[in-house]
């Protein structure tokens, strides 16, 4: 899948790592709900130009899945400060 590399020279390489590493970085400084936010633009990253294959799952199994994700922040960033922004 990534034979592509082998064909990059050093300074063709370089510049995918910083490519990767800028969209890594955009989606960790994310917050609020950016961070429950679908995310092409960090697939598109990726060489290969696929439509993913997404399943969306029934409201009551979504939102459950939105409260593990903020119990998961709590235990995890218990430090985090808290925001009162509404999604808008």
């Amino acid at each position: 899948m990534d034979e592509d590399l082998q064909s990059m020279s050093a300074e063709e390489l370089r510049e995918q790592v910083r490519r990767l590493r800028a969209g890594i970085r955009a989606h960790r400084d994310s917050s609020g709900h950016e961070l429950c936010w679908h995310h092409p633009q960090l697939w598109n990253l990726l060489p290969e130009r696929i439509e993913p294959q997404i399943a969306v799952p029934q409201w009551p199994a979504f939102l459950r899945g939105c409260v593990r994700y903020r119990e998961s922040l709590d235990r995890q960033r218990p430090d985090a400060p808290r925001s009162e922004d509404e999604l808008k």
